[in-house]
């Protein structure tokens, strides 16, 4: 049997978490899409690139805000 604490308090880091997540998918795609006239003009190898990379950095501080939502620190 396993042991719960005596007195379990849910946690606000979740959900100010999940909350900065979509603040952080929001403002990536209006910075990206404001982009677009520039990109726009842009050889289409270059466009691949640049929206695959754009779609791949935006995930980058995701692994501190979980790590701060399951932990409460920021850092190990």
């Amino acid at each position: 049997m396993s042991q719960l604490p005596n007195d379990p308090q849910p946690s606000w880091r979740k959900p100010a978490g999940m909350l900065l997540i979509l603040l952080l998918i929001a403002a990536w795609t209006a910075i990206i899409a404001s982009l677009s006239p520039w990109v726009g003009r842009w050889p289409v190898l270059v466009q691949a690139v640049f929206y695959l990379v754009a779609g791949i950095v935006w995930i980058l501080p995701l692994k501190p805000l979980l790590r701060w939502m399951e932990l409460g620190t920021w850092r190990r």
